[in-house]
């Protein structure tokens, strides 16, 4: 009986934390198939159904995004800085194909952050990532400016587009580390001397592979540690108490017995 009881006890207690959370999970997964569809048409070239469809995140996230657990203040900012950026781009006139997609995919990477419990899509972009910054140390290497300030720009532009996913996804700590070292480089290039920027592009670069390595997300929902921390403790109270009933009847039997006896 008493198993039955810790059973049914269980059941409840799931399908009661799978309701209350069943709302938020569908709204982000809906908000993460809104912004591939849009990537994909971006890349299609079909700019204005994919503003539709961005117009259509907007809305669904400003009423029930914000009322998300699982969202911070600061992923908030970001993912609505991004779309703000990703709209603006497949608005604009001026800018080219290549623009829009490279705006429309660091959206796309960050809405897949905030709903991704395993390793997020900007992880796959290490390769192009560190391809593209050892491409930057070869033309410092060789000393050629004009190469090395292209090599950089590209660079640049590829880290922007997983740079809100970082913000998302790694401490704030981690992330200005090494957003300030490429804003230095940056700012300083026209400065370039091979020497002394192999050191801070060496520097740069570990701190790089540190992103990567940090990557790795939590498999486990937190939501799932309060389920079962909860079940496990109506479980015990349960089983204490079907043991503190069991011990009473037992003594109460004892008794009897005795006074049978006399």
């Amino acid at each position: 009986m008493k198993f039955r009881v810790i059973i049914l006890l269980f059941v409840c207690t799931i399908f009661f934390s799978h309701s209350v959370m069943a709302k938020p999970q569908s709204t982000m997964t809906e908000l993460n198939h809104l912004a591939d569809e849009a990537l994909q048409l971006t890349k299609f070239g079909r700019f204005e159904e994919a503003k539709n469809l961005l117009e259509q995140f907007g809305e669904i996230f400003a009423k029930q995004g914000p009322s998300s657990n699982k969202l911070t203040m600061d992923e908030l900012r970001v993912v609505t800085a991004v779309h703000h950026e990703a709209l603006k781009a497949l608005t604009s006139v001026t800018l080219s194909h290549e623009d829009r997609v490279k705006q429309v995919t660091a959206f796309r990477l960050a809405t897949d952050a905030i709903t991704s419990q395993y390793q997020p899509l900007w992880f796959g972009m290490e390769d192009t990532i560190m391809d593209s910054f050892q491409n930057v140390k070869n033309a410092a290497l060789e000393g050629d400016t004009v190469l090395y300030n292209e090599e950089l720009n590209d660079f640049l532009t590829k880290y922007a587009m997983i740079q809100p996913s970082l913000k998302i996804d790694l401490s704030v700590e981690k992330v200005q580390k090494v957003d300030s070292k490429i804003t230095y480089i940056d700012r300083y290039r026209s400065s370039f001397a091979e020497q002394t920027w192999l050191k801070e592009l060496d520097q740069i670069e570990k701190e790089l592979k540190s992103l990567f390595s940090g990557a790795q997300k939590d498999d486990t929902d937190p939501s799932i540690w309060w389920v079962i921390m909860m079940t496990g403790g109506i479980i015990v109270t349960t089983l204490s108490y079907v043991s503190w009933r069991q011990y009473r009847g037992e003594k109460k039997f004892k008794k009897s017995s005795k006074k049978r006896k006399i």
